[in-house]
């Protein structure tokens, strides 16, 4: 759970430790992110957090998945990386994973860094310009 706490926030670490120990729909899910994604791979020696985390972002644009994204972008942030290097990361993703992908993960990641105040609303989106 510290580990949980320190990337990704302890609102996040006390929403995760209850839906585990709810007993309810998905608790069991809870559980297993946390025994495995957690506490086998994020704590394995190999890779620091710092790395861990580009590589889990790169797969996460690959993928898809813009919801996800956020929650590793703020790991991200809180595991030493920069605005610059996250900016890196989806120009890195571009002709890999393409433009459509990482369209949507600029938006998720625009999201969390205006919530972080790390950009301002004079950064514009391409959802911002009403072209997505």
């Amino acid at each position: 759970m510290q580990l949980v706490t320190e990337m990704l926030g302890e609102q996040f670490g006390a929403g995760i430790q209850a839906s585990a120990a709810s007993g309810g729909f998905a608790a069991d899910c809870a559980s297993i992110a946390l025994q495995t994604a957690f506490g086998s791979v994020w704590s394995r020696p190999g890779l620091p957090r710092r790395e861990r985390s580009l590589v889990t972002l790169g797969i996460l644009i690959g993928t898809g998945k813009p919801n996800e994204l956020k929650n590793h972008v703020r790991a991200g942030l809180n595991n030493g990386l920069t605005v610059e290097e996250l900016q890196e990361v989806l120009i890195q993703a571009i002709p890999y994973c393409g433009f459509p992908a990482v369209a949507e993960a600029i938006e998720a990641t625009v999201a969390v860094l205006r919530e972080r105040g790390l950009l301002g609303e004079q950064v514009k989106t391409a959802k911002d310009r009403g072209m997505l």
